[in-house]
């Protein structure tokens, strides 16, 4: 799926209508038939609801979503902030199909105000669209301060009004609050990179309204994770066995450090992957075998408390890596004695597709020549500061251009890169970059990034000819998995391997809902407590 700027969604509107034949009365009718299904679904107990709406096509479509809740048998009031006699076209078409009976208020001044949303259990937001510069200017100012003003859950149409469709910040001061947002045909880019409000992420959800794949047309190169999950979904053949989902391998571990391979272990086993066998050092190979029965370990010798490279030596390398289908190098490996010069070694000498993530990468830092890709599969996993070790520049520097970065690391080391932290980024070697939308604070703890390695590496050994889906659907599957732990948890207390417990629900878990709504950001499950109506 991809990511539109604004004017590239203008640009799929107007090529809809001009080369497809599909009337724009049409995709507003569609759009406010989709908010009115999503406020009915995840706001059934709402029975009084205030449509606040603009002049423009997002007024519009929030008085279309006005006349269907009126039909539902919801009692709907409108509240317009303009003369009726301003409204054009499509929105002006809109407004006279609205039923007589439907309460209109033309608010034109700050007094009207406090009155609009007296009594009611549910407030949408369809003043202003993706077309909107900040900032929030006259009337529009005031009637963000209402909607601070009062505990009502507000559904935004398009976009929470007054945020800047092309902004890539996480939040946007000066915007309308908004508890969900339904936005239509592609996301665009401050639906993937925003964050709703100070306390909650979303939802978002996308609807398709009519506009062709074809007139979807975008130069950014982003799309979304998300549409990869149904990789994951694909049931497994009846007749099959072990051999067919591939055996990883993840070298690693230390003295001290069991714990990141043991946990890789177990995420490669819990998502998929075929075979499963763990390299770590002698000293520790008791600990790791610990986290599962399913586990093999190959032991591997050590010099002091860390790898010995006498363990790559031809003899020993072939033996390690017979019947290997994807390898994960770095999880706890350290970075003192052999281990580095072991990372380096061992990722050169093999050529099956490999997974670098932790001390696997620091050991590539001033050396990143030795980083290429081309002509295998390697996969890269960077957090900022380790970003930051490889690009010989700063977090600060890394977290400033994060697209860029990526993008051009990517390309010029022919690897796929993830790079992890706020909308986590899965850069291709051919330019394109996936935008990750799930997870959570909960996973800001030790041990994440081992969980993902896992997961990358079971996908990848799952489906070795479809790299760019892979990753992607491996990074959307943890972001999620870490969802569902924080909902049944709390935030302070979810572990990493608590998100490999939650990887079934990831699994099972459907971004498109029985409505035909995508849902960007958010689960799809019930209204949250805090806006939860009694019958």
């Amino acid at each position: 799926m991809k990511i539109l700027t604004a004017e590239e969604m203008q640009a799929t509107d107007r090529r809809t209508v001009e080369e497809f034949g599909v009337s724009l009365a049409s995709l507003m009718e569609h759009a406010g038939a989709a908010v009115a299904a999503f406020c009915q679904r995840r706001y059934s107990a709402a029975q009084r609801i205030t449509v606040l709406c603009g002049k423009g096509n997002n007024g519009g479509d929030g008085l279309v979503a006005a006349r269907l809740l009126t039909d539902a048998g919801k009692a709907v009031r409108v509240a317009l902030l303009a003369q009726r006699s301003d409204l054009r076209g499509e929105a002006a078409a809109a407004l006279a199909r609205l039923q007589p009976a439907v309460p209109l208020d033309e608010v034109l001044d700050k007094a009207s105000l406090p009155a609009l949303l007296n009594g009611a259990d549910l407030c949408i937001d369809a003043v202003l669209g993706t077309g909107f510069k900040p900032p929030l200017r006259g009337l529009a100012v005031a009637v963000r301060d209402l909607l601070n003003s009062v505990n009502v859950p507000v559904v935004a149409v398009d976009l929470p009004s007054g945020w800047d469709a092309d902004s890539t910040e996480q939040t946007m001061d000066g915007a309308f609050r908004a508890d969900a947002v339904v936005t239509f045909t592609a996301p665009k880019l401050a639906h993937v990179f925003g964050h709703l409000t100070a306390e909650t992420l979303g939802p978002v959800v996308l609807a398709e309204i009519g506009s062709p794949p074809e007139a979807v047309q975008s130069k950014t190169g982003l799309t979304w994770t998300g549409s990869s999950k149904s990789l994951a979904e694909k049931p497994r053949a009846v007749n099959t066995n072990k051999g067919r989902f591939g055996h990883v391998l993840v070298a690693g571990g230390s003295w001290g450090k069991a714990g990141a391979p043991a946990m890789a272990s177990l995420a490669a086993l819990r998502a998929g992957a075929g075979l499963m066998t763990a390299a770590v050092v002698d000293s520790i190979v008791a600990i790791v075998a610990g986290i599962a029965p399913e586990l093999m370990v190959a032991p591997l010798r050590e010099n002091g408390r860390e790898v010995s490279l006498v363990n790559l030596e031809p003899e020993q390398l072939d033996r390690l890596m017979k019947g290997i289908t994807v390898l994960a190098v770095g999880p706890g490996l350290g970075t003192e004695g052999d281990a580095s010069e072991f990372a380096r070694q061992i990722v050169s000498k093999t050529s099956v597709p490999v997974v670098i993530d932790a001390d696997g990468l620091n050991t590539f830092a001033g050396q990143t020549e030795l980083l290429q890709g081309k002509g295998r599969t390697m996969v890269l996993t960077p957090h900022p500061g380790e970003m930051a070790r490889l690009a010989g520049m700063t977090v600060r520097e890394v977290e400033s251009d994060r697209i860029g970065l990526a993008r051009r690391f990517a390309a010029e080391h022919q690897v796929t890169l993830v790079l992890k932290g706020w909308r986590t980024l899965v850069a291709h070697p051919d330019g394109r970059i996936a935008v990750n939308t799930t997870g959570n604070p909960s996973m800001a703890k030790g041990g994440s990034g081992d969980i993902l390695t896992g997961i990358v590496a079971a996908m990848l050994a799952q489906f070795p000819d479809d790299v760019a889906r892979a990753v992607e659907a491996a990074v959307y599957l943890h972001g999620l998995a870490g969802d569902f732990a924080a909902r049944a948890m709390d935030e302070h207390t979810v572990l990493a391997t608590d998100t490999v417990t939650h990887l079934s629900d990831a699994f099972r878990y459907r971004v498109k809902d029985a409505e035909g709504l995508t849902w960007i950001c958010g689960l799809n499950l019930h209204e949250p407590k805090e806006h939860r109506m009694e019958e």
